[in-house]
């Protein structure tokens, strides 16, 4: 679609606007050995304010991820929302393509910055490195919330029937899609109620922007979470953790969800909204935030061993 309109790049501006209007700023920092991490940051830190980070998914960059949270999170906290390795304009020439490595590359992404301690937010795929960073930087992460991140899954889940997907290269093909047609099965596949007409040309130039680029570097990214996965070698964090997540996700099922607040034990809250998919974020933004500045704006207090929906009843 060279020299036609572009829809997808025209609101990637919007969202840029939407980000500035919020009271952040673009930045690009060098964490050396061919690191680079793409961040929006307050334009002025204030050291009244507690800092908050933001991790998205697999998918579109950032801002497409986090655009309807940013407004109302910068009036009580210090926000920083990181384009990953791969995503946006961050990338790497090393090797490493585990969640922790992302973890350690945001970790010096923030001490670049300045910031000591901040509460994190992941998104599926950012949920395994807001998990990984509570791990291995215990002192610099105060709360952690945890949605759709199947952190908690193991590499015999695929062979056993637990995904819709039957081996990691479907998932890859789905995850990052190259076709019209793929992106329609990608979206079946994370919104409980898809939207029905999506014209082709839009589905195509969406792919053209945010999908060809690093796509090789994704799908290493991708491999890494599923490989040799075991239960038994996820550390348990002891932060306060918020685990959301949505009743008719099928990308990480429920049995996830249940999974990883068995493995937590009391330190973990999980909340499932009703009727929403994998990408509640996007389905279900209101009742996220709701959920959001509920766990995260409160003194932090012991949980009770329960599991709630969105409404605060007891789930069984």
């Amino acid at each position: 679609m060279t020299g036609c309109f572009s829809f997808t790049a025209s609101r990637n501006w919007c969202y840029r606007y939407s980000f500035s209007n919020a009271g952040l700023k673009s930045t690009t920092t060098d964490l050396g050995d061919g690191t680079i991490m793409h961040c929006w940051v307050p334009k002025t830190h204030k050291d009244s304010k507690p800092t908050l980070l933001l991790l998205h998914g697999i998918g579109a960059n950032a801002m497409w991820q986090w655009n309807d949270f940013v407004s109302p999170l910068t009036h009580r906290f210090n926000v920083y929302v990181p384009d990953l390795l791969f995503f946006g304009d961050s990338y790497t020439s090393r090797p490493e393509r585990s969640e922790s490595f992302q973890a350690q590359c945001v970790a010096g992404l923030l001490e670049a910055h300045g910031v000591r301690r901040t509460s994190v937010v992941g998104i599926s795929y950012g949920g395994f490195v807001a998990y990984s960073m509570a791990a291995q930087f215990p002192e610099r992460v105060e709360k952690v919330v945890l949605c759709c991140a199947g952190v908690c899954l193991e590499e015999k889940d695929m062979d056993e029937g637990m995904f819709k997907v039957k081996s990691v290269d479907e998932a890859v093909e789905l995850l990052l899609p190259q076709t019209p047609h793929k992106m329609r099965e990608l979206l079946q596949l994370t919104f409980a109620k898809p939207i029905k007409v999506m014209p082709t040309c839009f589905l195509t130039d969406y792919i053209d922007v945010m999908c060809t680029e690093y796509r090789q570097e994704k799908k290493e990214l991708i491999e890494a979470l599923h490989n040799d996965r075991k239960l038994s070698n996820l550390p348990k964090i002891n932060q306060p953790t918020l685990i959301i997540w949505g009743d008719r996700d099928v990308v990480f099922p429920m049995e996830l969800a249940h999974r990883l607040k068995r493995h937590l034990g009391e330190n973990a809250q999980l909340v499932v909204i009703k009727n929403v998919g994998h990408a509640l974020n996007v389905e279900k933004p209101k009742e996220m935030f709701k959920n959001l500045k509920s766990f995260l704006m409160d003194p932090i207090a012991p949980f009770k061993q329960e599991n709630h929906n969105s409404n605060g009843h007891k789930m069984d």
